[in-house]
């Protein structure tokens, strides 16, 4: 993952690392571990990543630089 997308993203929407820490129901300094690459992000936040900033995961995961979502399945 590139740790500066994250960041980005976050400083994009005008957000504190403790803003999505708290939508994550997560420590801020676990987020904040996340940012600078020390720790490795549970799929299951990504997840919850890509549809908090509406990005897909690959956005995320500097797989494509398209942030739009891909459509979700009915």
């Amino acid at each position: 993952m590139d740790i500066n997308r994250l960041r980005e993203i976050r400083e994009d929407k005008d957000l504190l690392q403790k803003d999505v820490a708290r939508e994550l129901n997560i420590k801020q300094q676990q987020y904040s571990e996340y940012e600078i690459g020390k720790r490795l992000i549970p799929i299951t936040y990504l997840s919850e990543l890509a549809d908090f900033y509406n990005v897909s995961i690959d956005y995320l995961l500097n797989k494509t630089n398209v942030r739009t979502p891909y459509p979700k399945n009915k």
